[in-house]
């Protein structure tokens, strides 16, 4: 079978990336394919789409929010994703990490940067919305937190955000996570087994 590249459209804001960031490496194990993660800003693609947070979305509709818990306690219960810890400054302002995610790819180092912000957002519970905060915790995971910082301030870094976002939006995407094989669109952590069967698909095709 050839190997099937899939893109993950995420922002660190969305739990439900999360979810999924800790599920793509079974995925991977198992098909063979390789999930390139692309840096969206989530809040200008809600803007793009004209869409809402669910947070929002469902706010009149307590059955509904009720609903959307249980199905991610089920969802992490099915998965054994007892690390997860709703963050208590959410809604957290991504654009600083998300820059920060765009910085780390151009040097190199966007899979260490993922691993330790996804982390400090759904398992610890930080501010990282926080400039100290975010920066603490970058050089506790070993990364130059500095250069980093530095770097997401280059009008081209910004730029590379902006163009990912519309470049989402453009291809049919509304929120994260979502996920593009070839250029079929999924959208949600409960369509990652529909991912699943389409990299396989494609990849004997």
């Amino acid at each position: 079978m050839k190997p099937v590249k899939v893109e993950f459209l995420f922002d660190f804001g969305s739990p439900n990336a999360y979810l999924c960031h800790k599920l793509i490496p079974a995925i991977e194990a198992r098909t063979g394919a390789r999930f390139e993660y692309v840096p969206i800003l989530l809040g200008g693609l809600f803007k793009l789409a004209n869409n809402r947070s669910p947070v929002e979305a469902f706010a009149a509709i307590p059955n509904k929010r009720a609903y959307e818990n249980l199905e991610m306690q089920r969802f992490i219960t099915r998965h054994g994703l007892t690390r997860f810890k709703f963050n208590p400054f959410f809604p957290v302002n991504t654009l600083k990490i998300m820059r920060g995610a765009c910085a780390a790819q151009k040097l190199g180092c966007l899979a260490a940067y993922v691993d330790v912000v996804f982390p400090a957002m759904w398992e610890e519970g930080k501010n990282m919305d926080d400039v100290a905060v975010i920066a603490a915790t970058l050089s506790a995971g070993g990364l130059d937190a500095a250069k980093i910082f530095e770097l997401s301030q280059d009008p081209q870094v910004k730029d590379m955000l902006l163009k990912n976002t519309q470049s989402a939006h453009d291809r049919g995407a509304f929120g994260s996570p979502s996920f593009l094989v070839g250029d079929q669109l999924w959208f949600g952590k409960d369509r990652l087994r529909d991912v699943e069967e389409e990299i396989l698909r494609v990849a004997s095709a």
